[in-house]
């Protein structure tokens, strides 16, 4: 079983406009994810840095950051990152380029868990319709393209509250739209923003949204999570 969530972390700025990443820490080790997909890691202006020390998230936490900033000291690529458990093996990762009219990326991880070696993608897509349905479609295209494939998770913050158009409609053609329930805004969750999707060899044992009293001041998203099953091709 491979316990994964994803999570928009506000670059670890709360609900009470306080940044605060050991917050966010909390939140995470509350979850304990094998699998952490983060959206808005690094801060927004300047070098963008990490708004969570990596050495931090290293040493205090059982997590290795993956590094996919193009900048010294930013952790993730348009802000996206994955966290695995220490001990997991990293087999590949990259970045995946989307078309946007602001910036937005998505991250690839392919790693081993157990004896199963799974594919990760976090991704934020935008805040307008059209190019949301673009940036699905390009994800699947850049999948589609890779030499190997493998069971495949995508998480992350979608911006998308409706699952009959535009990018979830995509994602739902060939593969499994997960539900976990509304995960914002934290303190009175009522939107779908936060998704996970898998291809048809992983199963959905369970999913849900985290909601403690920590995740609803650490953010204005709540994580969301899910418990896979990645089940042998017929």
């Amino acid at each position: 079983m491979l316990l994964v969530a994803s999570y928009n972390i506000r670059k670890s700025v709360g609900t009470d406009w306080r940044r605060h990443p050991r917050r966010v820490l909390d939140v995470i080790a509350e979850i304990g994810a094998d699998v952490v997909a983060l959206q808005e890691v690094d801060r927004r202006f300047g070098s963008r840095e990490s708004s969570i020390p990596p050495d931090v998230i290293h040493n205090e936490t059982g997590y290795t950051p993956m590094s996919f900033g193009p900048l010294e000291r930013s952790l993730g690529w348009h802000g996206n990152t994955i966290l695995v458990r220490d001990g997991t093996e990293i087999i590949d990762q990259r970045e995946l380029h989307l078309p946007a009219f602001e910036p937005r990326g998505a991250v690839l991880a392919d790693i081993r868990h157990g004896e199963e070696k799974v594919r990760v993608i976090g991704m934020h897509l935008g805040l307008i319709g059209f190019w949301r349905k673009r940036q699905s479609q390009a994800l699947l295209d850049q999948l589609e393209e890779l030499e190997h494939a493998l069971p495949t998770v995508m998480m992350g913050d979608l911006n998308e509250w409706s699952t009959e158009k535009g990018c979830l409609a995509n994602f739902s053609r060939d593969h499994h739209v997960a539900h976990p329930g509304p995960s914002y805004h934290s303190h009175w969750p009522v939107l779908s923003y936060d998704r996970i999707i898998t291809t048809p060899d992983i199963e959905v044992v369970e999913s849900g949204v985290h909601q403690s009293d920590k995740a609803r001041e650490a953010s204005d998203h709540l994580p969301v999570w899910a418990k896979l099953k990645i089940t042998p091709p017929a």
